[in-house]
């Protein structure tokens, strides 16, 4: 039966289950409170994560938040650790797309969620917003590309 809290975003449809994406979205709601409460973030619940997670999936219309790519959101809950320890780098590199949660600035309480690719979340990891543009900014100076626009 369909969740009426968070019902399966259309542009899922055919992708993943309505089984797979509430598995997903409990999964990644409990390890973002057990982060934050070790972090000793207050009024914070599993409830309030998995809204604000949905609404970002919402807004993120499969897309990563950061670079604009299209998430591969068949590779929700496919990750295996055991596979991962033997296939190493390579195996990694193939979740590059994967749909992760990124708390807009986890310095911050309260601050919500961006939805964004694995490989973007490593990057970004603890960074603001705008100190990932500003790396952004550094990496693509250093690769010789002339970047004009201030964010």
């Amino acid at each position: 039966m369909p969740s009426k809290r968070h019902p399966l975003p259309q542009f899922l449809t055919g992708r993943v289950s309505q089984l797979v994406y509430e598995r997903w979205l409990s999964r990644k709601a409990a390890a973002h409170l057990k982060r934050d409460q070790k972090r000793g973030y207050e009024d914070v619940s599993g409830s309030l994560y998995r809204d604000q997670i949905h609404d970002a999936v919402l807004a993120s219309e499969g897309l990563d938040y950061y670079t604009g790519e299209e998430l591969d959101w068949s590779l929700l809950s496919k990750y295996n650790n055991e596979d991962s320890a033997a296939g190493k780098h390579t195996y990694k590199a193939g979740f590059a797309l994967l749909p992760t949660i990124d708390h807009i600035e986890s310095a911050r309480m309260n601050s919500g969620f961006h939805i964004c690719g694995w490989r973007t979340n490593d990057a970004k990891h603890d960074l603001t917003h705008h100190e990932f543009i500003q790396l952004c900014k550094l990496v693509l100076q250093k690769a010789g590309l002339n970047v004009t626009s201030e964010a």
